[in-house]
């Protein structure tokens, strides 16, 4: 399931732990043109390596065929990847590759120290087929997220000064997000890989935090149909992801409320301590418009962090901060996201779902809106 959950180490805002996606798009003149398909490319060329660092690629053990529980079309799976880490090294850089994009839509990477190892193992062990099902999070308690990939992600490079700390016996949990509804009922199998860039200097700590906003979008006055009840919608996102998946939605409006149902929904978070911001990326699925991340909005000391005002789905990039900025506690993040609900007839794969209730959830037909942040600590 989706959880709620708190990011990693110090900086303690509530976040979720994010499933991400969805199905592939042929996007209409409404939205930013591309060309439909996330078809296969070459892994981009890499930035020449810098002093001290390495390149270390690794693949999935063997190829996976998916298939989405509880009749759904979304299938999330998480692997175990080594990079047989003997010393400690810092991450620095990452490129992933999916193997057969058609179906896939999202990679998160999250760190597991040597204690968090045998969890891991445990969970697969468990689980028949590879990897395990973990809609939400690895299922590992506390691994921490520490890279990404989503269309149009290419690896960022920070300063060199500063990377994601990896103990030795560290592994790497690689939760993918498959989306079978373009298929047919054949989805193909996939291999995908990613390619590390490390090194063994010791280098100041990066986390990521993430910074969610509500969703509470009505269907149009044209539309009808029983999921167009919002209490029908969170009950079809439990069943298709599982007891608990209603958190989100009524977790981010208690806490982000009141709320009125509508296109545009923002949610201010308060900074519980003082850390360094170097880059930002913004998710939603396929009905968002817009997103942006201010920091202390209305105040004087008001500053746009990052501002996607024509949101692309096949263009989520992290983008860097001219400068790092350093938030305090007590200051405010605000998130703020546009959805359009008309855009579900435009899109060939929504048109083929009934009409919803939007609500947070990580299906095709459901919606996010995240503010994705690197971070290190204030100096």
């Amino acid at each position: 399931m989706i959880r709620l959950a708190r990011t990693a180490a110090a900086f303690a805002v509530v976040a979720l732990l994010a499933s991400c996606g969805t199905a592939t798009t042929a996007t209409p003149a409404t939205h930013t043109s591309h060309a439909g398909g996330h078809a296969a490319k070459a892994t981009p060329v890499a930035a020449p390596l810098r002093a001290g660092e390495r390149f270390e690629s690794l693949t999935m053990a063997e190829a996976y065929t998916p298939s989405g529980p509880n009749g759904g079309t979304d299938d999330y799976r998480c692997f175990v990847i080594d990079p047989k880490l003997t010393s400690q090294a810092f991450l620095t850089g990452a490129q992933f590759q999916p193997q057969n994009a058609d179906i896939v839509h999202h990679a998160i990477f999250f760190r597991l120290g040597p204690k968090q190892v045998a969890q891991a193992k445990a969970l697969d062990d468990s689980t028949p087929g590879q990897g395990w099902t973990c809609f939400g999070d690895s299922g590992v308690d506390e691994a921490s997220w520490v890279a990404h990939w989503a269309p149009g992600t290419n690896e960022t490079l920070l300063n060199p000064r500063y990377g994601y700390a990896l103990q030795p016996g560290s592994k790497l949990v690689m939760q993918i997000h498959y989306n079978t509804l373009n298929a047919n009922g054949h989805p193909g199998s996939d291999q995908s890989s990613i390619r590390l860039r490390l090194t063994d200097k010791t280098l100041e700590p990066l986390e990521t935090a993430l910074f969610p906003a509500p969703i509470e979008l009505p269907c149009t006055p044209q539309e009808t149909g029983p999921l167009c009840d919002r209490a029908a919608a969170v009950k079809d996102v439990v069943r298709r992801f599982g007891p608990g998946a209603d958190g989100e939605a009524n977790g981010l409006a208690k806490q982000c409320g009141p709320l009125k149902p509508g296109p545009t929904q923002h949610c201010d978070i308060p900074i519980p301590g003082s850390v360094t911001l170097h880059a930002l990326a913004g998710h939603m699925h396929l009905l968002g418009r817009s997103i942006k991340v201010e920091l202390n909005p209305g105040t004087p000391k008001a500053q746009t962090l990052l501002d996607v005002p024509k949101y692309d789905f096949d263009d989520q990039a992290l983008r860097l901060l001219a400068k790092p900025v350093t938030v305090k506690k007590g200051d405010v993040v605000r998130v703020t996201c546009t959805h359009d609900a008309a855009l579900r007839s435009q899109l060939p794969q929504l048109q083929k779902l009934q009409p919803r209730y939007v609500v947070w959830g990580a299906g095709t037909s459901d919606e996010m809106c995240l503010g994705i942040a690197i971070w290190s600590k204030a100096a």
